[in-house]
């Protein structure tokens, strides 16, 4: 980092302390282009002013979006932004992106921070200090984070409880780390009303400053001169030295100096996790539920792209980190904290949606490569099976093969020669085409042939009689084919055998199958399908049974009862009774914040229920249970406190599906959204009442009770986030994405909400929040009408709840299926070996990333980072092909040498996040 100079000061008691600076949302009632036509502008003037008035200083609001959009369409000032940030008048990063922090996993605010970090270095240096503006709430392990980037100093708003009486307070993290951090109280921009009138700036800052004496101590009053979309008027250095004075001397400075060059008052409050209280701000709990699938695409885009780092860094000799660097950015940009959010307009949030979609491509193009190339060496006849996970698993697999003949059984053969069981689910239709033409009409057909395709199969014969033409087609042909010979054969017998012809194209036997392959540690298992005579293989574990209303595999058992709620058993007899009840009631809020209107209808009776059994084992079993609801139409007509009389009948299926050596039911529901201003929960009853709640994200597990701290112009609602799995009692639910929950019925039941639909950014007038969040602008996309909503989720039930549950590598498996593809080498060779990566061993141990690194100095490695998930120090061994190891910040700096001897032995202290660097040979 380029040091920055530091101001010094007047030794007076309550100097002020203005800082320049802009908020800018990237996107938000406006999309990105329009927004940053008007950035452009903004830094125009802001590059002028700096440059005609030494004293003028500017933040620009601790994100290298902004700089980076701005010299995307202004190349030509990149020097002039570099001599201000050299200078330290122009203070920049550190983050990439201000975002979101709950609807994002703990890696991609790690990605942020060292994308943004490393953006303003090659500016000439990051503003060290962790700028969080206005961020929705804060997670419990940013100091952590901040902390092991070298970065002491924290800077926000929202979120921040009571007990802080004072402008700063020292914010720690489970693990003990603390940055100190700077209180925004009054926003980021309480400096603008004693600007309002230029003359009277010294009275109106006495005034503030004599209002929040109490705050400051010795310290010097902070003035943040900035708000959204705007640069502040050029002439304001000019004003604030006029304003100056012996009494109350007046210093224009970056952030960065204030909070680094000012401090003299010992900060002594603490405040431990994260920021979540209503009491000084509004943290508009609503976002974590609106527009879902901004939710779904986030998850989906930042599980492809772990999975793509994974393969490319241990099974590919290509680097991509190109693509996996673009495709991160894309990422990075939609957690902006009004993008994925779901607050924008409908167009804004189509924008996001296809950012995510179009990184999710990017990392999937990588993740194919990756796989391809052990691939290659797996014959056409065989599949090869990766495991994204640092554990060995047996992975539950679908895969197309050859359907066995009749009186034979399917076994899946791995390289050891091992037979594993599999199950059938469906079989393909063998006749694709039967057609009757003329003979004139018989070279059309051949124009369907490219080389060898033909409806996405290959030709592997062909039989020609006259008037009749059969093909063969098969996944993996056996001889070979020539199509200028076919071509000449045809004609030939068109010719000779005029009249009507028979075509007809016939696909080899083929069926869906489910195999169970054991497969290493971030490793790699080829198997093969093949026919088998006698009994099918003994499963290695327990089979997965059903009836025409249970479902069992001896570790889980499911009953459907006669609501269409499910009873779950655990294997310690824990029961969970009623999971599934759905309750839809209505929604007079918008995307900020959830209002239930004051006449309310709850509906949580369906009026028809149907079962049917789908799957009976002995891998997989499936119900799918169907119920029927009469949900309201909307909100009545001209009355937002009622919802309408009218009602839509609307179907939502549940799938019910259990899986051999799996302790917990995967649940996933399904229905069309045909009804607008509603919420729809679905609730896991609890055996007894519980007074707290614990979820997992972002590096923690965090405890939350039944109440929230409010004391501003926002009701408190106890709704929290959730990302990859939440507890109470002894039902702990592991999720696909980021979720909102709530303990309802004085902790009877934990509540899940499945979908929120709405029809504006903000209201004017909101029962639960004073003040709008935004103009109240339409958003019919919101309302999700006409959209089929999913959810997936699974239930654990255990009596020692979320400790006992192994819940940590539960939810892990939970959300990363294993990956497999067809080999592409000749068929009937034999089988590669496995082979193993990376291995990881300990209790509550969360690993977040593996990836390929190069640096200069060291050369190629391969970065694991992981991190306890416990209140206990944790024991972490570490096995794979490697010689050294370092253990790095989380900008990538090395911190100290790391013994191997026979692996990497790891002690993590509780909660400790750890970033260490890998170097040998990982390859197959």
């Amino acid at each position: 980092m380029t040091p920055h100079a530091q101001k010094v000061f007047p030794a007076m008691p309550n100097p002020a302390v203005f800082v320049p600076h802009f908020h800018w949302d990237r996107e938000w009632y406006e999309p990105f282009q329009v927004f940053r036509h008007r950035l452009v502008t903004a830094l125009d003037t802001v590059l002028e002013t700096a440059e005609a008035d030494p004293d003028f200083r500017f933040t620009v609001d601790g994100q290298m979006a902004a700089v980076e959009d701005y010299l995307e369409m202004r190349p030509e000032n990149r020097d002039r932004v570099a001599a201000l940030v050299r200078e330290g008048r122009l203070a920049v990063g550190p983050w990439l992106v201000l975002l979101d922090e709950f609807l994002c996993s703990g890696e991609t605010v790690v990605r942020n921070l060292q994308m943004g970090w490393a953006a303003a270095e090659r500016l000439g240096g990051a503003m060290p200090v962790g700028y969080l503006p206005d961020m929705f709430g804060h997670i419990a392990q940013m100091p952590q984070i901040l902390a092991r980037a070298g970065i002491e100093h924290a800077a926000l708003w929202r979120g921040v409880p009571g007990t802080v009486d004072g402008h700063a307070f020292r914010w720690r993290a489970p693990d003990g780390s603390e940055v100190r951090t700077e209180f925004l109280f009054d926003g980021y921009d309480n400096g603008l009303d004693v600007l309002l009138v230029p003359d009277r700036i010294r009275s109106a800052l006495a005034e503030y400053a004599g209002m929040t004496a109490g705050r400051w101590g010795a310290d010097p009053v902070l003035a943040m001169a900035g708000t959204d979309h705007n640069a502040p008027d050029p002439r304001l250095a000019d004003w604030l030295r006029r304003a100056s004075g012996e009494e109350r001397p007046i210093t224009v400075a970056t952030l960065d100096e204030y909070i680094r060059g000012h401090v003299r008052d010992e900060v002594t409050t603490v405040v431990t996790g994260e920021l979540r209280s209503h009491v000084r701000g509004n943290i508009l709990p609503g976002v974590l539920s609106v527009r879902l699938g901004l939710k779904q695409r986030m998850a989906a885009a930042e599980r492809t792209v772990d999975h793509a780092e994974r393969l490319n860094a241990l099974w590919s000799g290509r680097d991509d980190s190109a693509f996996l660097a673009l495709a991160w950015h894309k990422i990075i940009e939609s957690t902006a904290h009004d993008s994925v959010v779901g607050s924008g307009t409908d167009e804004t949030c189509d924008q996001v949606a296809a950012r995510l979609a179009e990184a999710a491509q990017t990392a999937r193009a990588v993740r194919d490569a990756a796989l391809a190339e052990p691939a290659a060496r797996v014959p056409g006849d065989a599949y090869l099976v990766a495991n994204p996970l640092p554990s060995p698993r047996t992975a539950l697999v679908e895969v197309d093969v050859v359907a066995a003949p009749e009186g034979s059984t399917p076994v899946a053969t791995t390289a050891d020669g091992t037979a594993h069981p599999v199950q059938l689910v469906s079989r393909a239709p063998t006749v694709l085409s039967d057609e009757r033409l003329d003979a004139s009409q018989l070279e059309r057909v051949l124009r369907r042939i490219h080389r060898r395709e033909l409806f996405g199969l290959l030709i592997d014969g062909y039989e020609l009689t006259p008037n009749s033409l059969v093909f063969h087609l098969a996944e993996v042909p056996d001889g070979p084919f020539d199509l200028m010979t076919l071509r000449g054969e045809v004609a030939a017998a068109a010719a000779a055998h005029q009249g009507e012809w028979r075509v007809r194209t016939l696909a080899q036997a083929r069926a869906t199958a489910l195999v169970a392959v054991p497969v290493p540690a971030t490793g790699l298992a080829a198997f093969r399908v093949e026919a088998a005579d006698g009994p099918p293989a003994a499963p290695e574990l327990r089979p997965a049974t059903a009836t025409a209303d249970t479902l069992s595999n001896g570790l889980v058992e499911v009953a459907v009862t006669a609501d269409g709620t499910l009873d779950v058993t655990g294997a310690d007899g824990t029961v969970l009774t009623g999971v599934g009840r759905l309750v839809d009631g209505g929604d007079r809020g918008d995307s900020y914040n959830y209002a239930p209107p004051a006449h309310d209808v709850l509906v949580s009776e369906p009026v028809r229920i149907g079962v049917e059994l789908l799957e009976s084992g002995p891998l997989r079993a499936r119900l799918r249970v169907t119920r029927v609801y009469e949900w309201p139409e909307a909100l009545a007509d001209g009355d937002r406190d009622r919802r309408a009389g009218r009602t839509v009948p609307t179907p939502v299926d549940m799938l019910v599906e259990v899986r051999a050596g799996e302790p917990f039911v995967r649940i996933s529901t399904s229905f069309l959204n045909r009804s607008a201003d509603h919420r729809l929960r679905l609730h896991v009853p609890l055996p007894l009442p519980v007074t707290t709640s614990a979820s997992a994200g972002q590096f923690a597990v965090t405890e939350r009770g039944l109440t929230a701290e409010g004391g501003w112009g926002e009701y408190p609602l106890p709704t929290f986030p959730a990302s990859t799995f939440v507890s109470a009692g002894p039902a702990t639910v592991l999720l696909d994405h980021s979720a909102e929950y709530e303990l309802v019925d004085d902790g009877s039941a934990l509540a899940l909400t499945l979908l929120r639909a709405i029809g504006s950014i903000s209201v004017n007038i909101h029962p639960l929040r004073d003040e709008p969040a935004a103009s109240e602008i339409p958003a019919p996309g919101a309302q999700d009408l006409g959209i089929r909503i999913e959810n997936r989720f699974a239930v654990l039930p255990r009596a020692a709840g979320r400790p006992g549950a192994n819940a940590v590598a539960l939810a892990e498996e939970f959300r990363n299926d294993a990956l497999v593809t067809r080999g592409t080498a000749p068929g009937g060779a034999p089988l590669p070996p496995d082979a193993a990566g990376v291995q990881v061993d300990g209790r509550d141990v969360y690993v977040s990333s593996i990836r390929r690194i190069t640096d200069s100095e060291h050369g190629p490695g391969t970065e694991l980072r992981l991190a306890a998930m416990r209140d206990t120090a944790t024991a972490v061994r570490v096995t794979g092909a490697f010689a050294e190891a370092t253990t790095v910040d989380l900008l990538g700096r090395p911190i100290a040498p790391e013994p191997v001897r026979n692996g990497l032995e790891l002690d993590l202290g509780p909660w400790e996040i750890r970033t260490v660097v890998l170097r040998g040979a990982l390859r197959w």
